[in-house]
């Protein structure tokens, strides 16, 4: 299913969409998810809430490592089958670091706005969910158009991340959901 995805998603392509999925993928790392997961755990560690910025960090480490580690494993090429636009990419293929870095940071944010303890997160939670999804969506979807990753890359991102995340998410907070 890999190249027909690719071949279906780049024939879309067009200047407007170009900036679009450039910003998404920028956003989906480098300029985005990994400020904000810094910033996340500092503004928990200094919050005092330190369950939530453990389950944080360990998430995000852990991710980051899983996919370093995966990487290599499989040490699968990248798409050629066109000139991306993209900023040149030196790491293999599979899984998605992009992807698996976004669903990584959606889904510590989401847990933490669903946490019953976290009073704060709960006006945030369907709108955090809802923005994490496409946030989400988005950036895996650029990473296809700007054919740096095969599909079959981003679903493996996400799918590690999902659990991996949720992984943590129930060995951190075992018996303190109440």
């Amino acid at each position: 299913f890999d190249l027909p995805i690719l071949h279906a998603v780049h024939a879309m392509a067009r200047a407007g969409l170009d900036k679009v999925f450039l910003l998404a993928s920028a956003l989906g790392y480098i300029w985005g998810v990994v400020p904000i997961d810094v910033i996340l755990v500092l503004f928990l560690a200094l919050r005092r809430r330190m369950r939530e910025g453990l389950f944080a960090g360990i998430s995000i480490v852990g991710s980051l490592l899983l996919n370093l580690a995966a990487k290599y494993a499989f040490a699968r090429a990248r798409p050629s089958l066109w000139q991306s636009i993209s900023p040149a990419e030196t790491t293999y293929s599979f899984p998605s670091g992009h992807a698996m870095g976004s669903m990584t940071l959606a889904w510590v944010v989401v847990l933490l706005c669903w946490y019953p303890r976290t009073r704060w997160g709960w006006g945030w939670r369907w709108p955090t969910t809802i923005f994490a999804v496409l946030f989400v969506l988005l950036v895996g979807l650029s990473r296809i158009y700007l054919g740096v990753h095969y599909p079959s890359d981003i679903l493996a991102g996400w799918a590690a991340a999902s659990v991996w995340v949720v992984g943590v998410y129930g060995l951190v907070f075992y018996g303190t959901l109440k």
